[in-house]
């Protein structure tokens, strides 16, 4: 007996596929963190977006229109890109 032990093909090519997409694969999972976190931030029904500062006038205009009730579902319109989230987050932690 030499010690040295075999594995499936298809065992290799897992170990081969997991290792080549770790960061990948973690940095997903970062953003679904992310995103759950935003789904759990919720909106308030009344903000008069166009009062926000910072935020751009194309995403004043869509959450005044749609009314996200979270976050996450305002990180969904589009028009609204990420800066407009960062300022929205900023924003509500400023509120508290």
């Amino acid at each position: 007996m030499t010690g040295e032990i075999n594995f499936a093909r298809d065992v290799l090519d897992s170990a081969e596929i997991f290792i080549r997409y770790e960061g990948y694969l973690k940095k997903n999972a970062e953003q679904i963190a992310r995103a759950k976190k935003y789904e759990d931030k919720l909106l308030s029904e009344d903000i008069d977006y166009s009062k926000i500062e910072g935020l751009r006038l194309e995403a004043r205009e869509k959450l005044n229109k749609i009314k996200p009730r979270s976050l996450g579902q305002a990180s969904r319109i589009s028009g609204v890109n990420p800066a407009d989230i960062a300022v929205l987050t900023v924003w509500l932690s400023l509120k508290k």
